[in-house]
């Protein structure tokens, strides 16, 4: 089994939280750790993007299903994206592709910005 890893970013319409490796009952912890750390908004969204998830045994179902409520309660949606093939397939085969709302691909993280540089006007040039 490989360790869960999380990342996230805040996206326009919320927080966009990525797993990769295995989601299990050694690893689930982690989830509700991150969770209870991000910003959550009513209206707002928070994307779970599961595109590096290798695998998900009943301990990360539960663990999704608790982010479910954790986001309800706060009054937010909770979107599931890029869920792997082999993981949708047992969602779908458990019903929980009719519990969860789920995305093809999860809102892309901010590029880098250039860095600070020089305000309007100051550039070098003619008019």
């Amino acid at each position: 089994m490989s360790p869960l890893n999380t990342t996230h970013h805040d996206s326009s319409t919320g927080p966009v939280l990525r797993l990769t490796g295995d989601l299990d009952h050694e690893h689930a912890p982690i989830l509700r750790a991150q969770l209870e750390r991000l910003p959550l908004a009513p209206g707002r969204r928070l994307v779970i993007d599961l595109s590096g998830l290798a695998f998900c045994d009943s301990s990360g179902i539960t663990a999704l299903l608790a982010a479910r409520r954790h986001t309800l309660a706060a009054g937010a949606d909770l979107v599931l994206a890029a869920v792997p093939s082999p993981i949708l397939r047992t969602f779908t085969f458990v019903g929980l592709d009719r519990v969860f709302t789920l995305a093809p691909a999860p809102a892309p993280a901010p590029a880098p910005g250039p860095g600070p540089g020089p305000g309007p006007g100051t550039g070098c040039g003619t008019a």
